[in-house]
């Protein structure tokens, strides 16, 4: 039996607006199967995004949802959380919106190591506000800011997440779309801080810039590149240069901020 999508999505709501090609509705098909083998409760699941065609996402699903301000979800995301620790907080975004304007935010997000899920889409660019390049722009590629190729080295998402603090950190692609739910399932079980990169295609934006010739190429381009991490282990530097690593990246149990945080509260309430 096919699984039922349409009981998790706001009715009215489609078709999206995403174009035709774009990972972004393969990454929510996979967060609505994940959720949907969490039993997750429709009214204890916020789902928070900021701007950009990634931060659309939560307006097709039929939970608590917050459209925020463009960077700006993991401060949103926080606020729910401290308010109503009991609620599972999902925020999903792009990479601009993530680690460019939202930048800030992400990392102490992750240094507090907060007990939500935060699912990056990591299509390379900005998207929807005009194919500028993000961080996450490989060297050497265009967008409309660099139409002469990109000087900047880019960010690993992933080194950057531990780096900061986050406990969870996981990688998958577009392309691998039955590894994406079960990468969900599992950031979203952990208690703490779980970041899950996805790594996307934007055929419109990216891939006519950088000439790619088809939505085809650039989905075996991430076929291609990507290596699940156990796999990586019997590989030599040689046979890893230009490949990056899938899977369950990293993992370590620390108390969450929420916990600790109420603990505060507790000593404060009884004046110690």
């Amino acid at each position: 039996m096919a699984f039922d999508y349409d009981k998790y999505i706001r009715p009215g709501k489609l078709p999206h607006i995403w174009c035709p090609g774009c990972g972004h509705g393969i990454v929510m098909k996979g967060l609505i199967r994940a959720i949907d083998t969490l039993g997750l409760e429709k009214n204890n699941t916020a789902i928070v995004s900021g701007i950009g065609c990634a931060s659309r996402l939560p307006g097709y699903l039929d939970f608590c949802t917050l459209h925020t301000a463009h960077g700006r979800a993991a401060a949103f995301a926080t606020g729910v959380k401290m308010a109503k620790p009991e609620m599972d907080v999902i925020v999903v975004g792009g990479d601009g919106d993530g680690t460019a304007i939202g930048g800030n935010h992400f990392i102490h997000a992750c240094r507090r190591n907060i007990n939500m899920t935060y699912i990056i889409m990591n299509n390379n660019i900005y998207g929807m506000t005009g194919g500028q390049f993000s961080p996450c722009t490989p060297t050497g590629a265009k967008a409309s800011t660099t139409p002469y190729g990109n000087p900047d080295p880019a960010f690993d998402i992933a080194k950057l997440a531990i780096g900061a603090g986050a406990t969870f950190v996981a990688r998958g692609t577009a392309y691998h779309a039955t590894q994406i739910d079960k990468l969900i399932v599992e950031a979203v079980q952990h208690k703490g801080f779980s970041v899950v990169e996805i790594l996307d295609d934007c055929p419109t934006t990216y891939g006519r810039r950088n000439k790619f010739k088809s939505v085809i190429e650039m989905m075996n381009r991430l076929k291609d590149v990507a290596v699940p991490v156990k796999a990586a282990e019997k590989m030599t530097p040689e046979q890893l240069q230009g490949k990056i690593l899938t899977g369950v990246l990293y993992k370590e149990e620390r108390p969450d901020y929420t916990s600790e945080y109420a603990k505060v509260i507790e000593r404060a309430k009884g004046g110690k």
